[in-house]
């Protein structure tokens, strides 16, 4: 295809522009540490009398990151790192006015909204992965794996073994970390590791990093590290291995499907095995994920299904090497939900898996994932394999690769019937390029997949091109997607089209184009932190290259310094739909092109205070018709013990005639209580009369040792209509252990 040629000239141009980035190459001649050894213990306690501190260099004179990077953090922030054969000690003295903005007590609530310190280490020194230990001022931790070219929020899903403590002063606060050397995958021998500080105050609104982050990058960044240097190069400590057996059991009651009340009793185990010091082994047997919350329930007004995020840690884990191809969200090959669950969010149980993770070589890294699954009802069993190797090239750069395979255990009815679901493979090799300081970036890629009987128009093709400036950033990406592109293990979110008229599905590949330009002014005086105007230009073509789907969105964002903001937009979409469908229980829509523009407004106040709200409303036209959406929520707060949150959102689709009406109604109550960063009870309810659903999933948590805790979790759904008639319910308890061998 032209486009995709053009780009890649375009790639190959960035690739010279590369070599021309000087100022960041410097960076760690800049910011320096260097990390003595300590022959004395390091008790964890948040004081500092430990007389190896006495020792230790001092890191301070942080850089403002947000809510801009050119001024002075208001207050100082001093830090001190020291190691012994075992651990890395960290020790911050944050200084302040006496007072904490603590949200929450949970563990992985991350750094967002509360007072907080955190270190950012990367032992390859590749500023492509790496890690970061987040606590915050009441010793809340969080931690989790950066992946290559980081740029969406992080999860929070890696889970390890570390120790901290804080204290509390009259004009400061203390945190003192001990990371276990055995939990960080590095080389034997490397002198030098990328390592960055961050601080977060709430009161001030504002967060400080110890090297200087661009603000329009993440404060994690990794292409922003400073250099850690030790005084004899750490040797591997030696391996890290993991037991986590467990043991659940409850009761449930089906009354949808008339099964009556019963008991359970289920055991299992996961294991995290060192190979070498930078390959990981992971092993579950009969995994049990009644702990994990539920999926966020959102009114859909698309023709498509939604995607939902992945909540499940043994998948979230490493996830960045197997899911980082292709759009996520979008359009993706490997998507882990297709595992273990089916497109409703039921349970399919799954047997065994085993995860190989890690790198081979300081630029080489390699994913290798099986699961199998079991048979339940209709669903016959399932083998998923996966297999990703990334080759870092031009320092931060990535050439990766995959191969996927799904097999599935059918009998000969079932392959008769549909002989598609027989088996189904993925494999695709992508380039994506980013220079140095991380500004310019580019990407291109070639998928393919197989299936029984099917030769042709089974190809996705991509590429694009971004620039990530301070007050400018703009993205372009064309992507072309066969009819036949099937992805077992993946999501496309628009092949399928829903036939509301004849109630079938069609598949249709398509062509496409996404444009956002984004300009950014950051006032130096007045209330106003920041203006945000950004364009959008989604274009979706048939694969004739005949018109199939426009949308441009046009949008206003204004940030304030007392922590609010307001934005309004108009959407403009023509739609030349393909097949009929149907947004009420009226007569579906017909086939035919329909133009309809939408405006958009909503606030949010300030975060941080006890009290916060936001508002927002959508109205305009809508396909042949009308929309009129309303929506509202807040959250009181005595911090850090209790949050309570209301949102609630109401949309009223209003076609003419036949085609009819539909009143759709969602409301989200959240009840969070934290009686310690140990023990804490949440309670999330969901009343969604688009789904016909109402849920309560009440969680209490118990975490009696590090990485040990007990579960205790009571789900109950019911119909909308009939109200609050009961579908099943359910109390399990789950008790998992910890256990370093």
């Amino acid at each position: 295809m032209k486009y995709f040629s053009l780009t890649t000239l375009l790639l190959v141009c960035f690739i010279q522009i590369n070599a021309q980035t000087i100022a960041v190459e410097n960076y760690q001649q800049n910011f320096q540490v260097h990390i003595k050894h300590t022959a004395t213990a390091v008790k964890i306690d948040g004081i500092f009398d430990d007389t190896a501190w006495a020792h230790a260099t001092v890191s301070s004179d942080f850089f403002l990151k947000f809510p801009n990077d050119k001024e002075t953090p208001k207050l100082r922030t001093e830090v001190r790192v020291l190691y012994d054969d075992n651990f890395i000690y960290v020790a911050f003295t944050s200084y302040d006015s006496g007072k904490n903005i603590i949200q929450s007590l949970k563990r992985d609530i991350g750094h967002i909204d509360n007072d907080g310190v955190g270190i950012v280490l990367d032992p390859q020194n590749q500023h492509t992965t790496g890690f970061i230990f987040v606590v915050n001022a009441l010793n809340a931790q969080s931690e989790d794996q950066l992946s290559p070219n980081q740029s969406d929020d992080l999860s929070w899903s890696w889970n390890n073994k570390w120790f901290s403590a804080t204290k509390r002063y009259a004009d400061k606060w203390t945190a003192e970390m001990a990371i276990p050397l055995k939990s960080l995958r590095f080389p034997s021998g490397q002198k030098t590791w990328g390592i960055n500080f961050l601080r977060v105050d709430m009161t001030n609104n504002q967060y400080a990093v110890w090297t200087h982050v661009p603000v329009n990058f993440r404060i994690y960044n990794l292409g922003y590290t400073g250099a850690l240097i030790w005084d004899t190069p750490p040797q591997s400590p030696g391996k890290n291995n993991v037991l986590i057996p467990y043991i659940t059991g409850g009761l449930q009651q089906d009354k949808e499907n008339s099964n009556p009340l019963k008991g359970t009793l289920n055991a299992g185990l996961d294991a995290k095995l060192t190979l070498t010091p930078e390959l990981n082994l992971d092993l579950t047997v009969n995994p049990d994920f009644s702990q994990v919350e539920v999926d966020e329930q959102v009114t859909n007004l698309t023709r498509y299904d939604i995607f939902l995020p992945e909540k499940r840690s043994f998948f979230l884990e490493n996830a960045d090497i197997f899911g980082e191809y292709g759009i996520p969200g979008f359009l993706t090959p490997f998507y882990s939900r297709s595992i273990g669950l089916d497109k409703e969010g039921n349970r399919i149980p799954i047997i065994a898996g085993a995860r190989l993770s890690g790198n081979i070589g300081n630029s080489t890294r390699i994913g290798l994932m099986n699961m199998q699954t079991g048979a339940k009802g209709g669903f016959a069993a399932q083998n998923y394999s996966a297999a990703s190797v990334n080759q870092n090239l031009f320092g931060r750069s990535v050439l990766k690769g995959y191969y996927l395979d799904r097999e599935g255990f059918l009998t000969d009815e079932q392959k008769e019937a549909n002989p598609l679901d027989a088996w189904g493979r993925n494999a695709g090799l992508n380039f994506d390029f980013i220079n140095r300081d991380g500004k310019w970036g580019a990407w291109a890629g070639y998928h393919t997949s197989f299936k029984p009987g099917i030769s042709n128009k089974k190809n996705y093709i991509t590429s694009g091109f971004k620039y990530d400036g301070t007050n400018f950033s703009n993205l372009l990406d064309f992507g072309s997607t066969g009819t036949n592109y099937y992805t077992d293990m993946g999501y496309v979110q628009r092949i399928e089209n829903y036939d509301a008229a004849n109630d079938t599905t069609i598949r249709v590949g398509f062509n496409h184009i996404y444009n956002s330009t984004e300009v950014k002014l950051f006032p130096t005086k007045g209330k106003i932190l920041r203006h945000t105007f950004s364009l959008e230009h989604f274009i979706v073509l048939n694969p004739d290259n005949s018109f199939n789907e426009r949308n441009h969105t046009l949008e206003y964002e204004i940030i304030a310094r007392n922590n609010s903001s307001y934005s309004i937009s108009a959407e403009n979409n023509e739609v030349n739909l393909l097949y009929p469908v149907a947004f009420t229980d009226g007569v579906p829509l017909p086939a035919d092109t329909y133009n309809y523009t939408l405006f958009s407004g909503q606030y949010n106040s300030d975060s941080r205070k006890q009290f916060s709200y936001n508002l927002m409303a959508t109205e305009g036209s809508f396909y042949n018709g009308r929309l009129h959406t309303i929506g509202a929520g807040f959250i009181i707060r005595n911090r850090p013990h209790l949050n309570i949150a209301l949102q609630a959102e109401y949309n009223l689709i209003d076609l003419p005639g036949e085609y009819g009406s539909s009143e759709l109604l969602l409301i989200t109550p959240k009840i969070e209580v934290n009686f310690t960063t140990l023990i804490s009870w949440t309670t999330f309810l969901q009343y969604n009369t688009q789904q016909n659903n109402f849920n309560i999933n009440s969680r209490f948590q118990y975490r009696f040792k590090p990485m040990s805790d007990l579960y205790l979790v009571y789900t109950d759904n019911y119909f909308t209509t009939p109200l609050l008639q009961n579908k099943n319910r359910a109390i399990v308890f789950k008790l998992n252990y910890w256990l370093n061998m």
